[in-house]
């Protein structure tokens, strides 16, 4: 790994979609996104974003981790957009304002190389108990810095895989391998294509984002035998595996994909399966929960298999939102021990047997997966999941090396960015408003220009 530039502003760190909108109410009795915070004593102040598992992690915390060590947590809790946009202001400023933060896997190697993160390895040494070898390898490898040393620790984690009506394909006759290519997903989707009524073959994600569009549509990049940039960082769009790839991406929405494929992300490719409006989805292993819920009209009907290959052996994603504890925390003793509390086993079971074991922050722990009551509820997708996970390659997800880790990104500050314009112009395509190799001409040329800030390094 080479060094990477710096010169970017720490606002080129973007976001995905963001998740709602409405501040959530601390347990302390403020409300989140207020000033005044806490920095006395053993408290801590935890900068985080507001899905589901972390509000649920934000409603225990009081009752299990400060009753029983007496840290009071002090928690601002954001939508996506504006908690990345915090964190990257509050760490590259070393303002210490926030102990701890919610950082991806896409941001942690960034922000060590900066030097904005705490080194975790003497904590994790001396607390044995928290069985670092436990999380899963591809987890620990993608949390690790260009150094060697580990500055994450995983709340939970997904991969990608491969989803499908069970009921609908049995009806057709039609089998689904478990190991299949795309080829035979594209066999299989033009086949299982008007199976029901309204119903297309599958949902492919063609809204623009680099985490919408791109996420996808770069795992079968990898497979396909391309690659964004080579280990000499020249940029690679315009050759025959990115422009195979993404053809065969495009025309495969085009054809037999979902209504309105370029405005749809991972919710409307969620709703669409749900409401039987597609066969097959490809997609987030974190997708299996809400399809299995109880008031899923799906629930059991759902079959799931592993990524579809065509030159690599894998190609599902790796994303995790994990804790980073800021170089400059007044408290970092303390900071260690609620994550050390909200990435450990006994966390997992808390959740599991308090709230629910469909809630459970899974993907991250190999002890989980041992679990009998997490199996039970989880029994449709956990094996899979888990091997998804298993078998994700973030430092070597192609056929060739690359000069930044990421599977389904390109691990330097300014690929928020350009993935961000590419997925413009690739959705455009997806739209019918230009041709594939119009958008890839114009992709090469921005990917260039990012490339001439790491050639020879």
């Amino acid at each position: 790994m080479r060094t990477q530039s710096r010169r970017r502003p720490p606002g080129a760190l973007l976001a995905t979609a963001a998740a709602g909108t409405l501040l959530i109410p601390l347990l302390s009795g403020c409300w989140a996104g207020a000033g005044g915070l806490g920095t006395g004593g053993d408290a801590i102040n935890v900068l985080m974003v507001n899905n589901p598992q972390m509000t649920e992690l934000q409603k225990l915390t009081a009752r299990y981790f400060t009753r029983e060590t007496g840290i009071k947590v002090n928690f601002t809790v954001l939508p996506e957009n504006d908690v990345r946009d915090k964190i990257s202001q509050d760490f590259a400023n070393q303002a210490g304002q926030y102990d701890v933060a919610t950082l991806s896997n896409y941001e942690i190697p960034i922000y060590a190389r900066n030097g904005w993160l705490h080194d975790l390895d003497p904590y994790v040494k001396k607390d044995t108990g928290f069985d670092q070898q436990d999380i899963l390898q591809p987890m620990r490898e993608s949390l690790t810095g260009d150094d060697g040393k580990l500055y994450g620790e995983p709340f939970y984690g997904e991969s990608s895989f491969l989803m499908y009506r069970k009921d609908v394909f049995a009806k057709k006759g039609l089998k689904m391998p478990a190991h299949p290519t795309w080829q035979q997903v594209a066999d299989l989707a033009a086949k299982a294509d008007g199976a029901q009524s309204g119903m297309k073959g599958i949902c492919l994600r063609g809204l623009p984002g680099w985490g919408e569009l791109m996420a996808p549509l770069t795992t079968v990049v990898n497979t396909f035998g391309g690659t964004w940039f080579d280990k000499d960082w020249t940029a690679r769009l315009d050759d025959k595996g990115f422009k195979d790839a993404t053809k065969f991406y495009v025309d495969l929405v085009r054809k037999h994909g979902e209504a309105g494929a370029a405005q749809s992300g991972f919710a409307e490719c969620l709703n669409n399966l749900t409401q039987g409006k597609t066969a097959m989805w490809y997609d987030a292993t974190s997708a299996a929960g809400s399809l299995e819920s109880a008031n899923s009209p799906v629930k059991g009907k759902i079959g799931y298999v592993s990524a579809p290959v065509e030159k690599t052996e894998n190609s599902g994603w790796l994303y995790t939102w994990a804790w980073g504890l800021q170089k400059a925390s007044h408290n970092p003793d303390n900071a260690w021990k609620f994550i050390s509390w909200a990435s450990g086993k006994e966390y997992e079971k808390l959740v599991g047997e308090k709230v629910g074991w469909s809630d459970v922050p899974a993907g991250k722990r190999a002890s989980t997966y041992e679990i009998p009551a997490y199996r039970s509820e989880a029994a449709a997708f956990v094996d899979v999941t888990r091997t998804a996970i298993e078998g994700a390659r973030p430092r070597d997800p192609g056929v060739q090396k690359r000069p930044a880790p990421g599977i389904q990104f390109v691990g330097i500050p300014e690929f928020t960015d350009l993935g961000t314009k590419v997925s413009q112009e690739i959705s455009a395509a997806v739209a019918g408003r230009q041709s594939v190799d119009s958008a890839l001409k114009k992709s090469q040329k921005l990917a260039s220009e990012i490339a001439k800030e790491y050639e020879g390094r």
